[in-house]
């Protein structure tokens, strides 16, 4: 099967430069050519400073240089790619009508459901202990569920960075189990950014 040339992105950082030419997208897979070389990523894999976090049949969501862009079909950038005055991220909204992009966590990286109603960040026991929250951490208390309330712990997460725009010292919940399955962006960190939905494109900012 023949697969078009769908996309040329150019980017510059700090005396990095990278060429991308998208050949194909495919829902958690991108063909790319990196500086000539052709690559198949799937999502989570990277080739030299280029990791893909998600794909679909339309976009490629890569981060290059420590910055997230969304490449979509028939863009072309080129140019200083350089850490903007403005720091912000577009989060598309996927087929669940989900925002779903990726935090790094006190340095770790891990995928968060942006979600305006969840008053702080929520996360289960397998990605608190990921991001170096242990087991008996934090200051014991419970939440409500949709079927119960259910143990939980209350801790300070160190660092909270999205899309470049980072946040000290950030409120979380850990719920006892597996829910939620992905973790919770919510109002513990939201609070600290400018946020604006247009289009199924949300838009959050940097509020200095």
């Amino acid at each position: 099967m023949r697969w078009p040339l769908v996309l040329l992105a150019v980017f510059f950082t700090s005396g990095l430069r990278a060429e991308i030419v998208v050949e194909a997208l495919l829902p958690g897979l991108a063909v790319m050519q990196i500086d000539g070389s052709r690559v198949t990523l799937r999502e989570g894999e990277s080739r030299g400073d280029v990791l893909l976090i998600s794909a679909d049949a339309q976009s490629a969501l890569v981060e290059i240089g420590g910055r997230q862009q969304q490449l979509r079909v028939s863009q072309r950038i080129s140019g200083q790619f350089s850490e903007p005055q403005e720091r912000s991220i577009a989060i598309p909204r996927n087929e669940q009508m989900q925002y779903l992009t990726t935090a790094e966590i006190n340095n770790v990286r891990l995928s968060m459901i942006v979600d305006t109603g969840a008053n702080i960040i929520a996360l289960n026991t397998r990605d608190a202990l990921a991001v170096g929250i242990a087991r008996d951490e934090g200051v014991v208390a419970s939440v409500q569920t949709a079927g119960a309330i259910v143990p939980a712990r209350s801790v300070v997460l160190e660092t909270v960075v999205v899309g470049g725009i980072r946040v000290d010292g950030v409120t979380a919940t850990v719920i006892d189990g597996e829910q939620p399955s992905v973790a919770l962006l919510g109002m513990s960190y939201l609070q600290h950014v400018e946020m604006q939905e247009q289009g199924g494109i949300l838009t959050l900012r940097a509020r200095w």
